[in-house]
């Protein structure tokens, strides 16, 4: 269901807003080539448990939550990274949200009947597994117990409040030296925690887009081992 941001208020309206404009906050990223296979991520946000209930256009961002998790160390494509729950299309799926809503069923054991789909997001290339990735923004109206499922593929499944990951603390620019070059993006450390790449991008675009970012020091950098 497609809603207008112009009739909502608060967190839930200020991330369809972005949604809306995803093309042009999208980080360009280095091409795939023409085999590369359709890839969904779930990117869910739900209000704190300690969070009283209220309307949806009295939340606010530093009400919610992110739905994140850590894939096994032994898988050949992102190993050990954390990442929002998703994964390759299956011929069986109908579209992105379904392979979206499929993986995060599979690896995190949520209640997909509880997820309101707000919005896909421009489709992002990832040059490092050859998947063209489409984001798709939900809003966990129900939220479900959740946990790893298939310890072979998910060692983690977590909660991350939105405040700690817009707090300028958790904040820095990760570098990563492959192949001759050095490789700077976003990242945050979230109680030791390390989340960068493709989850991190996602997440900072995502936050400027909607308004959320609290001014940090970009300039402070740390490396990041692979």
């Amino acid at each position: 269901m497609s809603h207008s941001p112009d009739t909502l208020h608060g967190a839930r309206a200020q991330l369809l807003a972005a949604a809306q404009r995803s093309e042009g906050w999208t980080r360009p990223l280095p091409p795939v080539d023409g085999n590369a296979h359709a890839a969904s991520v779930l990117v869910l946000f739900g209000k704190l448990d300690s969070i009283p209930a209220q309307t949806d256009s009295a939340t606010m961002a530093a009400d919610l939550d992110v739905l994140l998790q850590r894939r096994a160390a032994t898988l050949s494509s992102h190993p050990g990274q954390v990442s929002f729950p998703g994964g390759r299309a299956e011929e069986s799926d109908a579209d992105a949200v379904a392979t979206a809503l499929r993986e995060a069923e599979e690896e995190t054991g949520l209640d997909p009947a509880g997820v309101e789909i707000l919005a896909t997001l421009t489709e992002i290339p990832l040059a490092a597994s050859n998947h063209m990735v489409t984001p798709v923004l939900g809003w966990w109206r129900s939220p479900s117990r959740v946990a790893a499922v298939d310890h072979a593929e998910t060692v983690d499944v977590f909660r991350v409040p939105v405040a700690q990951l817009l707090d300028p603390a958790t904040r820095f620019t990760s570098t990563i030296h492959r192949m001759g070059r050095t490789w700077k993006g976003p990242a945050f450390d979230v109680d030791g925690t390390i989340v960068w790449g493709f989850t991190a991008m996602v997440l900072d675009a995502l936050f400027d887009a909607a308004g959320w970012t609290v001014p940090w020091d970009a300039s402070a950098e740390r490396p990041v081992e692979l």
